[in-house]
């Protein structure tokens, strides 16, 4: 007689689906994906690792020396770099045998540059950075008059600088203006420079330049700190800050600016505004390109 399957012999899945229920099942189902999303997959973010080294790398490299600076085995670096070779991520010289980044590499960098817009990122940066410092910050870029407001952001204690969107700042005065007088080529300043110089040598103000040395030596502590700073030069009682965000070509893009009541106002090199706000300038330069490196 053919066998007939016992049904107590089969194991009873239905039964268990019914005592969870199926609500329990879909739940456990759905985290089980959130977990799977959350995770990602590890290898693509090791392989990327190569990419990071030669990103940074400003010259082709040797396999030893990329796995190594990867912190993986050369035989491991090999195999991934198979496969970026294969999809023009990296190129490998035919003659030295060295690794650099390929052809879609640098399509990836141009596409993404071309969706970037500066002053949109500053502008979402900015209101991070007042809602979590309340600070009043702003950005400036280069005008057709010289650098000028752009966008502006009030903390919940204004600092009464009387400043609006669309004002040109002085470039000897200001920290704005002192940032893009450092930073942009001479020949974009010269003029403003000599305007507002003549006017200073009339001035009874301290602290503003007189003469083209006083100008240079300013404009080499801008250099040095990597941003601006005054203290109640523009505005009697009101500091500011001014940091610098680059293009890819390592041209100045716009300034950040925070400022603020002398008191209440932090304007130490190294203190937690200069800190903060030279952050976000170094992310938001990383964001549209720039290399603190040459390549």
């Amino acid at each position: 007689m053919p066998h007939t399957a016992r049904s107590d012999a089969i194991p009873d899945h239905a039964g268990s689906a019914e005592a969870l229920g199926a609500s329990d099942i879909d739940d456990e189902t759905a985290e089980s994906g959130e977990e799977k999303l959350r995770s990602g997959i590890q290898s693509i973010e090791v392989g990327f690792r190569l990419l990071d080294v030669l990103t940074h790398e400003p010259r082709a490299m040797m396999l030893r020396d990329l796995a190594q600076r990867a912190g993986m085995s050369p035989a491991k670096a090999h195999r991934y770099l198979v496969s970026f070779l294969r999809l023009g991520v990296v190129a490998q010289d035919p003659l030295s045998g060295r690794y650099e980044l390929g052809g879609f590499a640098l399509q990836l960098g141009l596409a993404r540059l071309a969706r970037v817009d500066g002053v949109k990122l500053a502008r979402i940066a900015l209101a991070e950075l007042r809602d979590r410092l309340d600070l009043t910050v702003g950005i400036a870029v280069w005008g057709n008059q010289g650098p000028t407001v752009v966008h502006w952001m009030e903390s919940s204690h204004p600092a009464k600088a009387s400043l609006k969107l669309g004002d040109v700042m002085p470039l000897l005065s200001s920290a704005t203006g002192l940032l893009f007088a450092a930073y942009l080529p001479a020949g974009k300043t010269a003029a403003m420079l000599e305007r507002e110089l003549a006017d200073t040598r009339r001035s009874s103000h301290n602290g503003v330049p007189r003469t083209r040395e006083d100008v240079e030596r300013m404009l080499a502590d801008v250099r040095e700190h990597q941003a601006a700073r005054v203290e109640g030069m523009l505005l009697p009682t009101i500091h500011a800050f001014c940091m610098p965000v680059f293009d890819s070509t390592g041209e100045l893009a716009l300034g950040l600016i925070a400022l603020g009541h002398e008191g209440a106002f932090d304007i130490g090199w190294g203190g937690e505004i200069d800190t903060a706000l030279r952050e976000c300038a170094q992310k938001l330069s990383y964001e549209l390109g720039y290399s603190p490196t040459p390549r």
